[in-house]
């Protein structure tokens, strides 16, 4: 399905975020029941509140939870030998809520632009200490803290001057030799933009649509592989990219392993 098409008019008459509260509304009503029934199922585990959930991944308690562990398993057998540790952009710690019990006395550190959150996420997520960054750099932190960085469809939702300035804080705040794990919208993701942003796509430009505030849900970056080398090679070594593909629940985001030089 072609969204870009599809939402194109919601988004020039600034009716996007219109368009995601009902979107919000529908998840509501569709999955109140089976939510419910986790949440029961499951009283130990503390949730966000529901728009929370929503704006950071989708209403569904248990892909939150499940799908979150799932991804942090996946992460930790990857680079578990490495700490400090910064969830970029953590959200409602939908992954990183799992890395206290698995990796024990490591530390871990999340940040996220939305005080709401990181107010939540400080409340109820033990063994992670957050922090509130703003919609551009800086951190808090100072040069060369971390080992390991991971940003999980941040850059996904950012500007291209965002883009920019917030690779050179990744960078600022990372040691020589840490390893970054970063994802983007690649090239399986051209099904879903117009033909204009398709014919940028095909020139190595990225794609960006706005008219909505920056880094919501609704406010999306795709991203051409030769546009992420170009800014990643500028400070770090590429080791690993792994091209998204078509899953049987959607399409799947690139994955960049990266280390900075």
């Amino acid at each position: 399905m072609n969204t870009g098409k599809l939402t194109k008019p919601f988004r020039d008459l600034g009716l996007m975020h219109l368009l995601d509260r009902a979107k919000f509304a529908y998840q509501k009503w569709r999955n109140g029941a089976r939510n419910t029934r986790f949440a029961q199922a499951n009283p130990g585990v503390r949730f966000p509140p529901d728009y929370m959930l929503f704006e950071a991944f989708q209403l569904d308690y248990q892909k939150y939870f499940e799908g979150g562990e799932r991804t942090a398993k996946w992460i930790i057998d990857l680079f578990e030998k490495h700490a400090p540790m910064l969830d970029w952009g953590c959200g409602p710690a939908r992954v990183l809520r799992h890395f206290p019990k698995r990796l024990g006395s490591s530390t871990l550190h999340g940040t996220d632009y939305n005080p709401k959150t990181i107010a939540w996420c400080r409340e109820n997520i033990e063994g992670v200490t957050f922090s509130i960054n703003q919609l551009t750099p800086p951190t808090e932190y100072p040069n060369a803290l971390f080992d390991f960085v991971y940003g999980i469809s941040i850059f996904t939702h950012l500007s291209e001057a965002n883009h920019l300035q917030w690779f050179d804080e990744l960078m600022r705040i990372s040691q020589k030799g840490a390893l970054l794990l970063l994802t983007t919208h690649g090239d399986v993701f051209k099904e879903k933009l117009t033909g204009a942003e398709q014919r940028d796509f095909e020139q190595n430009k990225l794609v960006v649509r706005g008219q909505v505030v920056e880094g919501h849900r609704v406010f999306a970056a795709f991203h051409p592989p030769a546009y992420v080398r170009q800014l990643f090679e500028s400070q770090a070594e590429i080791l690993e990219h792994i091209p998204g593909a078509r899953k049987n629940w959607g399409l799947e985001q690139d994955v960049w392993i990266i280390r900075k030089r």
